[in-house]
């Protein structure tokens, strides 16, 4: 069975960073089949309320799996050295779904045209893309993705106590992988109606589930998380500190 668990996990590892990269594609209109301006969709109405259902989708996964509660349940049912890739695996699925079902809607608000900007625009976006990807490295990137799980579980290890940490980028905010992701949504140079309404909507969502994320490490770290809280700000360095 750990055999099964290790592959499983590989699995949905590759998988994810197959569906990441697609995604990369498709919120810049680069390279991929289905992007988030192309095709042909409902009308304005319909295709407004079925995005937001598929972000509302995304959220409500990627929020309700990650909380204690959940896991719990969960691990009643697959074994815990699993849990956090099948966590993953459900975040390939939403995202496949969102991708799939989304309604384009190609009125433009804005496009750039002056080379300069168009450039600094592109660069943002990768520089965003970048900062998602180095964030995941600067914690802990096999814990992230579940593959720390299985093999702790098939050398016989338990997992190591939860530690406050600061490595670099976190130093300056506490939240860098939001950061390159509002980055990577949001520093386009054609921004149309759809690609707008899915920005705006994952912007809800993180500011949402940054909520509960820094509830879940109050009480992980303590003390150490609260100070950090008061120190650094939450996605743009100096703004978001906690107060008190």
């Amino acid at each position: 069975m750990r055999a099964i668990r290790v592959v499983y996990a590989i699995a949905a590892y590759l998988l994810f960073f197959a569906v990441f990269l697609y995604l990369v594609g498709f919120v810049g209109n680069l390279v991929v089949p289905k992007s988030i301006d192309s095709g042909v969709g409902a009308g304005t109405g319909l295709a407004i309320i079925a995005n937001l259902l598929l972000i509302a989708l995304f959220g409500v996964q990627h929020s309700v799996m990650a909380r204690g509660g959940f896991k719990a349940w969960l691990t009643k049912t697959v074994h815990p050295a699993i849990e956090r890739s099948t966590y993953v695996l459900a975040t390939v699925i939403v995202l496949v779904v969102l991708m799939a079902f989304w309604q384009p809607l190609p009125a433009l608000v804005w496009q750039a045209q002056v080379p300069w900007l168009v450039a600094l625009l592109w660069a943002l976006f990768a520089l965003g893309w970048g900062v998602v990807f180095i964030s995941t490295w600067l914690l802990n990137h096999f814990e992230l993705f579940g593959l720390q799980q299985v093999w702790l579980d098939c050398t016989g290890k338990e997992a190591a106590a939860p530690q406050f940490r600061q490595p670099l980028l976190y130093k300056m905010v506490r939240h860098p992988l939001y950061l390159g992701i509002l980055l990577a949504f949001w520093a386009i140079p054609t921004m149309s109606v759809g690609h707008l309404l899915f920005a705006v909507g994952m912007t809800a969502y993180i500011l949402i589930g940054i909520r509960y994320e820094e509830r879940d490490l109050l009480a992980a770290l303590g003390e150490q998380y609260a100070d950090y809280r008061k120190r650094v700000g939450m996605i743009v360095p100096g703004l978001g500190k906690a107060k008190g």
